[in-house]
């Protein structure tokens, strides 16, 4: 699959987004079940009981996440929050004309990885795992000889050396994508179909371990299983005892191969060789495969941040980037998208199941993008969750440019830029 193309994407529009959201304070609330129609009057009714914050332009707004002809989007999701106020919409769906409800669900990709990190986290908070142990210690023969001792801090932060998915093999065409996307595949045929694939060499360490970091999906795949191995429960099990059901995420599940999506629904689609749009929505997926919606991950990020997932300890390792034996960041060696900005550009940007992003004038953002097929989410906060921002597009394509586009028109609505 085309990864590194989407994973640029998605980077890029999460400065872009986080940059606006960071140099202003919002002030408008509109309820997440208005229509567009009449965002603009409960804005104004927000506007006139708060006169002293400024006002958002709910109309330009409104336009700014309104999907242009040619885009390779069909609809949006977005929630932005700051100073304690929160504006939400959506836009129409091109393929099918309706309009794409404000508590819409979608497939939120890599952003799983951040539910994955808590877990692991909440574990080892436990005295259940040791961060500082070997995946070859709790999961012996999971790895080929090749590979030194990886650590589960190094899977965590991107540091492990590990291939990525398929590494050595051939993209998938978007036509392959469309006719498997029922596919369910368990983390273990994940990993083992990566590290010991048929009918080519297999892959080996991309550096040693703790040395560099680069972006892998593969580390999650093993902190899957490590998280099933340990508790003796499925991943979807532990993310819903620990996560959904305490914070009542109620828009937000893990499906486990069930294709079907939850209604209401964002579509997310992908374009045949033959030009023909087909909706991708319902999927397979692995056990790590998510479905949720903007007022379900606000709810989670500040949760997070607020410290209501987390002992102390851990909550702060989750926000210490990796350095070397000097102190110096280690390098980031991995896709262009990724760790691209600020005074360490080029020096590793990942904590533990989360990214950081330093803008311009030195604030520094922390959350999550995640593509799947059809999709393209962002899920950011400051530390102290003064501006807290998610965003969400249903797209055409596997690049999901069409992600970063919408995230720029929104930031430039919302803050003047």
């Amino acid at each position: 699959m085309a990864t590194t193309t989407k994973r640029r994407a998605a980077a890029a529009a999460f400065t872009a987004f986080a940059t606006a959201l960071a140099g202003v304070a919002l002030a408008t609330e509109a309820s997440a079940a208005t229509p567009p129609a009449t965002a603009a009057a409960r804005a104004a009714s927000t506007a006139a009981a708060n006169t002293t914050a400024p006002t958002l332009d709910t109309a330009a707004l409104q336009q700014a996440i309104a999907i242009r002809p040619g885009e390779a989007a069909a609809g949006a999701v977005a929630l932005v929050r700051g100073d304690g106020q929160t504006w939400q919409g959506s836009s129409g769906d091109t393929q099918t004309g309706v309009p794409v409800s404000d508590d819409a669900h979608f497939r939120i990709g890599s952003i799983s990885k951040t539910f994955s990190a808590v877990v692991l986290l909440q574990l080892a908070g436990e005295h259940r795992v040791d961060l500082d142990q070997s995946v070859q210690h709790y999961l012996p023969g999971l790895l080929p000889d090749t590979f030194q001792p990886i650590t589960l801090r190094q899977l965590l932060n991107m540091t492990s050396g590990l291939p990525d998915i398929g590494a050595g093999g051939p993209n998938l065409t978007p036509d392959q994508l469309i006719s498997g996307r029922f596919e369910y595949q368990s983390f273990r045929q994940i990993i083992d179909s990566t590290l010991r694939p048929e009918g080519r060499p297999a892959p080996g360490p991309v550096f040693a371990p703790g040395t560099a970091q680069s972006y892998n999906s593969l580390n999650f795949r093993i902190i899957g299983l490590l998280i099933e191995h340990v508790t003796g429960h499925s991943f979807s099990n532990e993310v819903n005892a620990r996560i959904v059901r305490p914070l009542h995420l109620t828009g937000t599940s893990v499906p486990q191969g069930a294709p079907q999506m939850p209604s209401p629904y964002m579509h997310g689609y992908l374009t045949s060789s033959q030009g023909t749009v087909a909706d991708v929505s319902e999927a397979g997926g692995d056990p790590s495969s998510m479905i949720s919606t903007a007022r379900d991950l606000n709810r989670f990020i500040t949760a997070l941040f607020q410290g209501r997932l987390l002992p102390r300890a851990q909550l702060a390792q989750m926000f210490a980037l990796p350095h070397d034996a000097n102190g110096d960041p280690l390098p980031y060696t991995g896709d262009s998208g990724n760790c691209q900005t600020g005074p360490q550009k080029g020096k590793a940007c990942f904590g533990l199941g989360i990214n950081s992003d330093t803008l311009p004038d030195g604030t520094v953002l922390w959350g999550k993008t995640g593509e799947d097929m059809g999709y393209f989410t962002a899920m950011f906060a400051t530390r102290d969750l003064t501006h807290v921002g998610i965003v969400s597009t249903g797209v055409t394509d596997l690049g999901a440019e069409a992600g970063l586009e919408n995230a720029n028109r929104l930031a430039g609505a919302a803050f003047g830029l």
